[in-house]
């Protein structure tokens, strides 16, 4: 049988199989063609508005993307693919097993047959699980994530899912509060994204009570919040208007304050250790007050070779500042934990530093490691050490 033939074979098996409801799965490996990083394709059926598909997941190293084909499309991305591109293909049947493989110019084909297994129903083309289950809630038409229908709008799917990610991330810290009503305080909350999503997930979702206060310098913003948050039914959820160094946060048991800008991250942390709150979490963003410090300072001569080029010195600066405020919460009695909680490709802002209380025993030692730190890139003080008197 020459190559073409076994590739027909194979195809012939696949949309036999799909127009049957015999398949089970279908895998390509193997890739080398011109698309960088990807690695496979995993194909199953699923059955959407449009009618019975094919969807194929195409896994790259970062990400997935998914496309879901006709038959006929299928076929022909089959065809392509394994004449050029897969060295592997792998379909499982009800009824038997193909595998597919190429070595260079040699194409084998080897049929397995199988027993007892059972036909899986088409799959509805399925949404991820997310925290927020129900698009059709008024605070996210009201934030524009929503449109009338109550579907994601495709300008803010990226939107959508940090909020999501942000309340799977929130919420378990949260619940490992002690305080049966815990008081969160959102420093800089901007448009409440954050406490509108968490709040509906606690209120509706978790069966937790809770009250959540949003603090935001614009009373525009504050006046459209309550409104909002009135118009949704969440009791335990309102805007204050002030600054975050001026705000009493007095009986917080969480402080978060996300992308708030340079100094004021510093601001909501020393908020937070201020009123013993039992958990503290920011994403960072802007972080100048200590590179003009690395910048006008004398650091160790072994730096250089990094921090005389820009993009390095902006990049270290960041991991400085950072890595200087998990110090600084050690010594103020915290756990602390820096990590990426969103991917870089929707937001480069995307570190997010996470403080429990109960870590009494590590203050001498983290004042050393500050010490060494600061002496290390020729930094005077950074400013939450201001703030905290130390």
């Amino acid at each position: 049988m020459s190559a073409p033939d076994r590739i027909a074979e194979f195809v012939t098996a696949v949309t036999d199989a799909f127009a049957d409801g015999a398949m089970i799965r279908l895998k390509l490996g193997g890739y080398h063609g011109p698309e960088a990083d990807l690695k496979s394709v995993e194909c199953r059926k699923v059955a959407i508005k449009a009618g019975e598909r094919l969807s194929l997941v195409l896994r790259y190293k970062t990400r997935d993307i998914t496309r879901n084909l006709t038959v006929e499309e299928a076929a022909k991305f089959l065809e392509e693919g394994l004449a050029q591109s897969f060295r592997s293909a792998r379909l499982e049947t009800t009824g038997f097993d193909l595998q597919f493989e190429r070595q260079g110019d040699k194409l084998r084909l080897k049929r397995t047959e199988v027993a007892g297994r059972e036909a899986v129903e088409p799959s509805h083309d399925r949404t991820k699980k997310r925290p927020l289950g129900d698009t059709s809630a008024v605070w996210l038409q009201a934030l524009g994530i929503t449109g009338k229908d109550g579907q994601v709008r495709n300008d803010r799917q990226d939107k959508f899912r940090q909020i999501n990610k942000m309340v799977e991330i929130f919420a378990p810290l949260i619940q490992q509060l002690k305080a049966k009503k815990p008081r969160i305080v959102d420093m800089g909350a901007g448009k409440g994204y954050l406490d509108f999503a968490l709040y509906d997930y606690l209120a509706n979702r978790a069966g937790q009570q809770a009250e959540i206060i949003g603090v935001e310098l614009r009373p525009a913003l504050v006046s459209d919040g309550n409104a909002l948050a009135k118009k949704s039914g969440f009791d335990g959820l309102r805007f204050e208007a002030g600054s975050i160094l001026d705000y009493d946060a007095s009986g917080a048991d969480a402080v978060i304050a996300l992308h708030a800008c340079d100094t004021a991250t510093d601001d909501a942390i020393f908020q937070g250790i201020k009123a013993g709150a039992g958990l503290i979490a920011v994403a960072p963003c802007c972080h100048k007050q200590i590179r003009r410090q690395i910048e006008a300072g004398v650091a160790d001569e072994r730096l250089d070779f990094l921090l005389r080029h820009g993009t390095f010195l902006e990049k270290q600066a960041e991991m400085v500042t950072d890595g200087l405020r998990a110090l600084l919460l050690e010594a103020s009695g915290y756990r602390a934990r820096v990590f990426e909680f969103v991917s870089d490709t929707h937001t480069p802002k995307n570190n997010l530093i996470v403080a429990q209380k109960g870590n009494a025993g590590a203050r001498e030692a983290a004042l050393e490691r500050i010490a060494a730190v600061k002496a290390m890139f020729g930094i005077e003080k950074h400013y939450l050490e201001g703030l905290l008197d130390l």
